[in-house]
């Protein structure tokens, strides 16, 4: 939680040093701090405790300074101080994919707007469109963005809530006395957003279980307080939910609890049809109890095997698990190697070395090191000449490197026009192109899908990374025609990215499932640019299985060498 906390101060104060119009290098200085923080596995508590904040890429001694008046104070001065200046509900608009910091400010000073309600009034009567650089384009694209953000309120990522949920699970466990205990819910069924925690738990002392959950240090509020069932606000301003249920019924609450709502519906219908009532006290026959105890005996009661967590949305899953057709969904250790991965050769901050120590410490055997191509300055492109350096450096510690292997890589911008971002004789030089789309995002349906189109026929690319462009709860995904995209990744053997930072997921568990059917390949990749954002894998992992992705559907289960043998065979 203290991770969050201090990224997130350090985000909003880069936001409004950009409102204000600030020094960029120190406004870049504090978002990458935020990016840092955020994405440690460590606790920066602890960090601060041991002497260890320097360490941190892109942490000196100022930021470590206001770390710890972060962890001392709960806030920073200079934050405080930008509030007076700025109103802090200026930083909602920046989460408008159209408004900069220029325009948000440009806003303010001529209208002095400080809400998204009088926002939409002013870009329904057209103020908006009047101001210098906006026009009746970007005033549509705001209202697009509102729309966007209203429907977002009160869910998050999933990677931002899994991590909280585990902390949680983790107190609970080391404090209270449990015989059993699970996330239940949308974040067990892995779903992208979330809305709040349900945690399950079976114990022979339920009144102490809740007692230890009320006084958790990262409660904020207890909304209601019983022996069966304790709901809890968190700091981090989530609801959370806890109820303790008899051992016997564990299985049943779990299923019941854990849903979807369209599957559990499915169930109880499929009970009714055996002469069978089931809901989360058990399985029952007239007033007798038959099975509940564990889920894999709730299903196999009805007549199905155990419906992996993932599936149960009621897309077919139940069609599937009784004519025998379940897939063996893919599971985090079968992934072998991480498809896509920025270095300090681009806007990472990681070495390469580096890379290969994280890679090895998560039981990986290979990354693909795929930093952005020339053109796009903004995030670092690299220029041909330094490409070169990159793939001489790893190729001297492949040759020295028994466990792991670094992919020489390329996220190659597909330009406006359709053409990529390095000639050919440089694409064939590099071992995997993956293509993706950065710029452009307002072009039109046709335009942005024939410039997907033609980057997948070139023989030179290998595959399409975030192939719809989407932030989720920030920027909708660009207009672009997937069905045509899919069918043109078909046809060339060309792979699709499952990018697993959380923000993005993208592709989505819907597009994946339509490729696993369509036998296109699918290929994880974490687009880390700090060494700790690989954990993502698992997101991504979460994905396939939602898409029900096997071993074989996935280029991150191949071996180092099968996985090269599929690039060179692409290009024969």
């Amino acid at each position: 939680m203290k991770n969050k906390e201090v990224a997130e101060i350090f985000r909003k104060t880069a936001e409004l040093l950009e409102i204000k119009g600030d020094n960029p290098f120190r406004i870049r200085a504090y978002e990458r701090a935020a990016q840092t923080i955020e994405s440690l596995t460590k606790d920066i508590e602890e960090l601060a405790k041991e002497g260890r904040l320097e360490n941190l890429p892109g942490i000196g001694a100022d930021l470590a300074g206001k770390i710890k008046e972060i962890l001392k104070t709960g806030t920073l001065s200079l934050y405080e101080n930008l509030k007076k200046e700025i109103p802090p509900v200026l930083l909602n608009f920046l989460e408008i994919p159209s408004l900069g910091p220029k325009k948000v400010k440009a806003i303010y000073e001529k209208y002095g707007i400080i809400s998204l309600d009088e926002l939409e009034k002013a870009c329904l009567q057209h103020k908006i469109a009047k101001l210098p650089g906006f026009g009746l384009k970007t005033e549509e694209n705001i209202l697009k963005g509102i729309k966007l953000i209203k429907e977002k309120t009160g869910r998050r990522p999933l990677g931002e809530v899994l991590p909280l949920a585990e902390e949680v699970i983790a107190l609970i466990k080391s404090r209270a006395p449990l015989l059993q205990i699970e996330v239940a819910g949308s974040i067990r069924r892995r779903k992208e957003t979330v809305k709040d925690i349900d945690v399950l738990i079976t114990s022979t002392h339920p009144l102490e279980v809740m007692k230890v959950v009320s006084s958790l240090p990262l409660v904020e509020e207890v909304l209601a307080f019983g022996e069966t069932k304790t709901s809890v606000r968190l700091k981090m301003g989530m609801q959370m939910d806890v109820r303790v249920v008899e051992p016997s019924a564990w299985g049943s609450a779990l299923a019941y609890f854990t849903g979807s709502k369209a599957h559990n519906i499915r169930i109880r219908e499929l009970a009714l049809e055996r002469g069978l009532k089931i809901n989360e006290y058990g399985v029952f026959r007239g007033e007798e109890r038959i099975a509940g105890k564990t889920e894999e005996e709730v299903y196999a009661i009805l007549g199905l095997p155990f419906i992996p967590p993932e599936l149960r949305e009621d897309r077919g899953e139940i069609e599937a698990a009784l004519q025998g057709r379940l897939p063996q969904l893919v599971n985090y250790e079968d992934i072998q190697g991480d498809g896509h991965v920025h270095s300090k050769y681009s806007d990472g901050m990681a070495s390469l070395e580096e890379i290969m120590a994280k890679a090895e410490a998560m039981g990986l055997s290979w990354v693909a090191v795929c930093d952005h191509s020339q053109g796009l300055k903004v995030a670092g492109g690299v220029p041909v000449e330094d490409l070169f350096k990159k793939k001489k450096r790893i190729e001297e510690l492949n040759a020295r490197s028994k466990k792991v292997k670094l992919v020489f890589g390329a996220e190659v911008d597909i330009l406006s026009d359709g053409t990529l971002d390095y000639p050919d004789e440089v694409l064939k030089e590099i071992d995997f192109v993956i293509a993706a789309i950065h710029t452009g995002f307002q072009q039109t349906e046709k335009q942005i899908t024939q410039r997907i189109v033609s980057a997948l026929k070139h023989p030179l690319v290998h595959a399409l990374s975030h192939p719809t462009g989407r932030v989720i709860g920030e920027r909708e995904p660009y207009a672009v025609n997937m069905e045509e995209v899919m069918k043109t990744a078909k046809e060339h053997g060309k792979a699709l990215e499952i990018n697993c930072y959380y923000k993005r997921l993208d592709l989505n568990d819907i597009h994946v499932k339509a490729c696993v059917e369509m036998g296109i390949p699918l290929i994880i990749g974490t687009d880390a640019h700090i060494v700790d954002q690989m954990e993502y894998l698992r997101l991504g992992v979460s994905v396939a299985r939602r898409g029900w992705c096997e071993k074989k559907d996935l280029l991150n289960t191949f071996t180092y060498d099968k996985f090269m043998e599929w690039l060179r065979g692409l290009r024969k």
